[in-house]
């Protein structure tokens, strides 16, 4: 069973920054792509960004791009979101994600963190 911890959500003012991690129990074929999402009170679970264990492949929600970097530290199996220019509809759980290399569903998830950002 694949294990996803994500870590570093916070309460931050507007225009700041945070960097969320998620460290995976294994980097294998069910892990191949890892993704962010998020959702906001009363809202669905939205994409943010995903990528694959060798960088490659990176792909941004338009609301972020320009803004949210994701990337990844192969040695300890973790993924980063490092979110910049923060704004208060950024405000929401964010929760890692992966999947198999083959096109569909995100199979397995982490427990999500908490991201505040005030006006």
């Amino acid at each position: 069973q694949v294990q996803l911890v994500e870590s570093g959500g916070g309460l931050v003012q507007a225009g700041g920054s945070l960097r969320l991690s998620c460290a995976a129990s294994e980097r294998t074929f069910r892990t191949y792509y890892m993704g962010w999402f998020r959702q906001a009170p009363g809202k669905e679970r939205e994409f943010v960004a995903s990528i694959n264990w060798n960088g490659g492949n990176t792909n941004y929600a338009d609301s972020v791009k320009g803004r949210f970097t994701i990337s990844t530290d192969t040695a300890k199996n973790t993924v980063y979101l490092q979110m910049n220019s923060l704004q208060p509809e950024d405000t929401a759980v964010y929760y890692c994600a992966s999947r198999g290399p083959v096109v569909g569903e995100y199979n397995y998830w982490g427990q999500g963190t908490q991201v505040t950002v005030s006006s």
